[in-house]
Formats: structure tokens, sequence, C-alpha cells
């Protein structure tokens, strides 16, 4: 039914629909299911990212002891009320910080797009529920939106941060965050999509990079950073600003970019951050040996 964001847009704005919907009719289509099938097996996903984030701003700590606790301490913090920024981007934050948190805890949580990027389109939404108030229904449209612009970066370049860096995976999700937020507050089906491309060209680059080749550092903490980036392109795209540079020429960019990344920037831990002293020190510490001597 689209193949790009465009046709995407094009089919929502003609039929006067949502993109949700759309998504969920191509889904139909597809996979050959019903719309019940469809949206129940949405709505198993939507528990399984609302009981991680759960369990995370509860306190988790990952098997190697690099990552763990952060989403306590944010959420501490907020409680306080001395915090700077918005309160919900700042629960946004929390709550991407505490899926991924389970993740390298070795937890259950749902790719969005990959497990490296989990956190940001389920701390986005469960934090913008307590400002909008959805249904359930509405939560679970939230993630067909996103997953339809998911959908596009995959058909049209890369989610793999070892086939395209960082910007692939967390640049990708908070794009589909950002989209689904701006459905969700009554946005246009065109506002998603600049809210899409703003995002999406503010991550271009991203390198990935992780610390002894584990998805935590600097993981988790950018997927905190994704979702604050959706929040506030959101806002961006509801306020009626547009990206100069189509939604499908930034999603083509980034493809293009990832293609240009050298390979030690793409999840092998042999550049950025996992090849400082301090990132080096960490993998020996925990490997036992450095890499050079395993591999």
């Amino acid at each position: 039914m689209f193949k790009n964001v465009a046709e995407l847009v094009q089919l929502a704005e003609s039929q006067k629909k949502q993109i949700s919907e759309i998504m969920i009719e191509q889904e139909m289509e597809v996979t050959n299911r019903s719309r019940e099938e469809i949206i129940a097996q949405m709505d198993k996903n939507l528990t399984v990212m609302e009981e991680a984030v759960e369990r995370g701003i509860k306190g988790v700590t990952s098997h190697s002891g690099l990552t763990g606790g952060d989403a306590v301490l944010l959420q501490n913090y907020i409680k306080k009320g001395s915090f700077l920024s918005g309160e919900t981007i700042l629960d946004a934050v929390s709550k991407a910080v505490a899926t991924n948190e389970v993740n390298a805890a070795m937890g259950t949580i749902c790719a969005t797009p990959t497990a490296g990027s989990a956190g940001v389109v389920p701390g986005t939404l469960f934090a913008v529920r307590d400002k909008l108030q959805p249904t359930r229904e509405q939560m679970v449209k939230f993630l067909f939106t996103s997953g339809a612009f998911g959908y596009v970066v995959a058909n049209n370049a890369s989610i793999s941060g070892a086939a395209g860096g960082c910007q692939a995976e967390v640049g990708s999700a908070a794009g589909m965050a950002a989209a689904a937020i701006v459905e969700m507050a009554g946005g246009s089906p065109s506002q998603c999509a600049e809210a899409m491309a703003i995002t999406l060209k503010n991550m271009l680059g991203l390198v990935c990079d992780p610390v002894a080749g584990l998805v935590e550092v600097p993981c988790v903490k950018r997927n905190a950073m994704g979702a604050a980036n959706a929040m506030v392109a959101a806002d961006m795209a509801l306020a009626g600003i547009t990206s100069r540079i189509p939604c499908d020429e930034v999603i083509d960019a980034m493809f293009k970019i990832g293609q240009q990344m050298p390979r030690s920037l793409r999840e092998t831990a042999e550049g950025g951050l996992a090849a400082t002293p301090t990132g080096r020190m960490l993998e020996a510490k925990i490997f036992g040996v450095p890499r050079v001597e395993r591999d």
C-alpha cells in the first residue's frame, strides 16, 4: 500500500484516516490476518513495554555492572520538583532509560525497532499517557503509527547499528516516537512526517560504539536523548514548524551516511567511546583480557 512516507501521508490524507489506521490495514493485507488478531498482537506488545517500564523504574542492574539504577535516580529527581527541563520530557527520558536498563539486565522488552533502541517508543508513550490521558486503544494505535514509520525506514534505509550506526537505531526509534506522539496529540498525518524528519535529521551521523561490545554504554543514555529529541520534535511539528528537507530525503540521507561510516563506528566496538582508555579498561575488567587478546 505504501513504500515511503510521502505515500503513507497521501493515503492517510486522501482517505481521511490516521496513519495508525493505514498501518493496520496494510498489516491485514500483508499478513492475511484479521483486524482483531493484529490489534491483539500489538496489545500484547504494549503490555510487554509497560511491564518493562514498571520494572525498570523500580531499579535493575545489568550482569556486567555497567548500567542500572539511572531510571530510579531520574524519577527521584523529578519528585523533588527542582528540575530545569520539562517534567514530561524527564519522565519520558527516565522511562526510556528504564526499558533499556531492563534490556541490559536480560529482561523482556519489545524491540522498537531494535533491542538497543527499545526504550524510546515506550518511554515517550508512557510519559505522554499521563499528559494526554489516552484510551488503551489509542495507546495501541501509537504503536501502529510508530511502526508505520519504522516500516519505511527498514525498507528504504536501515534500522541496524551494524549497517548504519546508532542513527539507524536510536535515530529511527526517536523519529518513530515523534510521529506517534503527534498523532496521539491530534496532529495531522503531514505533521507526523514533519516530526519524524525533524527528529531524524538531528541525529544523523550518530555512531554505534558500544563499550565492550555490550548494548549498555552509551546505548542506554542514547535512548534517553532520543526520547527527549522525539518530544521536542513533536512539539515543533505540532506548532506548525516544518522540515525544509522532506522526510523521505532525510531517511535516504541517513542511509547514505551509514554506508559512508567506517566499520569501526558500526557496532564493532573498535572505535569511538569503546576505544577510549576507560572503555578499554572496562572491557578488560568485564572479560578479563583486552579485545585484541580475545580476538
